[in-house]
């Protein structure tokens, strides 16, 4: 959701160009995980999932393998999510429409090669 509220990058362009909005990612969310208690944990400080975790870890690896300079981008950890098939982001993504060749055609907007190793 958060690539979506910061609204203004690549990443987030292509998701609302292929019908997958906030309200769309959000009400998937709800019916896959359920609510939950509001602020369960600190939202300043909210913990990571090991899930979470291997998302941030492929777009770090991804952004040494391509040579680049520069930052981490929203579209490397789209692509991170996507890597990781059992996480409840890429099931949203996918019920959403998101699929490998989306995947591919967000890899190529990147400068550089993204190497897409899904599991």
């Amino acid at each position: 959701m958060g690539i979506l509220i910061e609204g203004t990058s690549p990443a987030a362009k292509f998701l609302r160009a292929n019908g997958i909005t906030f309200f769309k990612v959000r009400e998937e969310t709800v019916n896959l995980l359920g609510k939950s208690e509001m602020y369960f944990f600190s939202p300043e400080h909210p913990p990571l999932t090991e899930q979470a975790q291997r998302v941030l870890d492929w777009a770090i690896e991804d952004k040494l393998k391509s040579g680049d300079s520069g930052e981490i981008t929203t579209t490397h950890i789209l692509l991170g999510i996507w890597s990781e098939k059992e996480s409840a982001g890429h099931n949203i993504l996918e019920t959403l429409g998101f699929n490998d060749d989306k995947a591919k055609e967000v890899a190529k907007s990147m400068s550089g090669d993204v190497a897409l190793n899904f599991k």
